[in-house]
């Protein structure tokens, strides 16, 4: 991939990538999905929303992300934390109605730069927002992993607004299920004291990559790697989505995922992920239940094609079902810069099936239409 940075040496270590762009010229507007370019706001500004989610309100799409600006720190540089970060500056909001014209919204949760305690501090993580409506409650709830920069924290940070463009007031975090064994607990399991089940037992198991799914009832459900990522845990949520209830299921066991993103087609859940790898892309993986409680069954890379052993060069974030039903799909993905972390791209596919195997193939130009 070309980067601004090959392309312009040491300008961008000056300027963000907006100002760097808008520097050049004003970015072009959208008329089909080209994965990989820089894609422009309606003000011609590069959209910023990385390691996002997508909620379908009223006729509109409300993207949520990363708001990935500024200096990107390397591990090597400073080893007092987990990896490759720019500050936390918060979560973008971008809406639209037809996947291609993306209007900011703005900062929907900024950063507390003056409380360095908060979660929302620019020196802890915030990653993989996910935004959900409850019916009931009239609220948009927030859901995204919260971290300290040794990433050893492994929480969960919920927020709610009345309106999906915000602003989202903090709860807080936490971490799910403490005190509580897993539905699918074995004795053998209660028994290993060195089990990261059972060491998280009191404190509540981690929750790093995560992502959090409406099913037809309206039930909410919380997907996380867990356990120092080596299983993932699914978690029923309370009524109001704001906690999770104690009742859980450990899926993938030993498998290390991340990255998961859910969906419902024609009765059946589906979950396409990642393998655990940092910022480096690797291949895609895909899973289908007829219970979202399992058993699943693993059914390989849905990548087919030139670099499908890296997913396109990218790794996923979320699947969408286009106008909120389930029939058509996009996958939404990140393509990330570890060393320019502002100038990571998207990469958004239709899905396919085969049988009952999702199915991603590369397109370079496309319409969600």
């Amino acid at each position: 991939m070309t980067t601004l940075s090959a392309l312009f040496p040491g300008v961008s270590r000056l300027l963000p990538l907006a100002a760097l762009v808008a520097t050049l010229h004003a970015a072009e507007p959208m008329t089909s999905i080209r994965s990989g370019e820089v894609w422009a706001d309606t003000e011609g500004k590069p959209v910023n929303a990385h390691g996002g989610g997508m909620l379908f309100h009223e006729g509109t799409y409300y993207w949520y992300g990363e708001i990935k600006q500024g200096k990107t720190y390397l591990p090597e540089v400073n080893k007092s934390w987990g990896g490759t970060r720019v500050d936390v500056t918060g979560v973008s909001c971008y809406s639209s109605t037809d996947l291609l014209k993306w209007k900011n919204e703005g900062n929907v949760l900024p950063a507390a730069k003056d409380d360095p305690a908060s979660d929302l501090h620019p020196g802890k993580v915030l990653e993989r927002p996910k935004v959900i409506y409850n019916a009931k409650t009239k609220k948009f709830v927030m859901w995204f992993h919260a971290d300290s920069l040794d990433y050893a924290a492994a929480s969960c940070g919920v927020a709610v607004s009345d309106t999906p463009g915000g602003p989202f007031k903090y709860l807080g975090s936490f971490r799910p299920n403490q005190g509580v064994w897993p539905v699918n607990v074995t004795e053998a399991d209660k028994k290993d004291p060195k089990a990261p089940l059972v060491r998280d037992f009191e404190r509540g198991q981690m929750a790093r990559d995560l992502t959090v799914f409406v099913d037809d009832d309206g039930k909410g459900y919380l997907f996380a790697a867990s356990e120092d990522n080596a299983t993932m845990h699914i978690s029923e949520l309370t009524d109001d989505y704001l906690k999770t209830t104690g009742k859980y299921v450990r899926v993938f066991p030993g498998r290390l995922m991340e990255a998961p993103a859910v969906f419902k087609r024609a009765g059946k859940y589906y979950l396409i992920a990642s393998g655990c790898t940092a910022w480096a892309p690797n291949a895609a993986r895909s899973a289908v239940a007829d219970s979202i409680w399992g058993p699943w069954k693993e059914l390989g890379n849905p990548c087919q094609g030139d670099k499908a052993d890296i997913t396109f060069q990218s790794q996923g974030t979320y699947v969408l079902p286009v106008g909120g039903k389930q029939e058509k799909f996009i996958f939404m993905a990140d393509r990330w810069n570890k060393d320019d972390l502002p100038d990571s791209r998207y990469v958004w596919l239709p899905v396919s099936f085969e049988g009952e195997k999702p199915v991603l193939r590369w397109m370079g130009g496309w319409s969600p239409r």
